[in-house]
């Protein structure tokens, strides 16, 4: 599999470590990842943003390995935040567990299934 960030020059920069947009191209395989709550194996949901993130992302990567993947696959994530605060505290989580990784992305402030829960994740791959 070959990426590559695009952000056109002529519409808005992406800011807080993201791509607008990923090209991919020499794919044989898509992985669409359903929504990841921040709940453990063991039916654990921590209580901070920050250990319900880590939680979540820990479980994406569960899946990825899980096909096979790993998060250099990782091309398209839908973040779904239960409250506009959470934002920064979003940003932070997202580049400690993608590191130098740039996928295209989306948050969206949205009321979620469990009133515990500070947000979800969905996640497309490609191998």
């Amino acid at each position: 599999m070959a990426t590559r960030s695009i952000n056109a020059e002529n519409a808005p920069q992406s800011a807080g470590g993201y791509s607008q947009a990923i090209e991919v191209s020499e794919t044989t395989r898509r992985l669409y990842i359903s929504g990841q709550i921040p709940v453990t194996a063991a039916g654990d949901a921590p209580d901070s943003f920050a250990d319900q993130a880590a939680v979540v992302w820990a479980n994406i990567e569960a899946q990825l390995k899980a096909a096979e993947m790993t998060l250099d696959n990782l091309v398209k994530a839908t973040i779904f935040l239960s409250d506009r605060q959470y934002t920064m505290d979003n940003r932070a989580a997202r580049q400690l567990a993608l590191g130098d990784r740039k996928v295209a992305l989306t948050v969206i402030i949205a009321g979620i299934f469990d009133e515990n829960w500070l947000l979800e994740i969905e996640a497309i791959a490609e191998a």
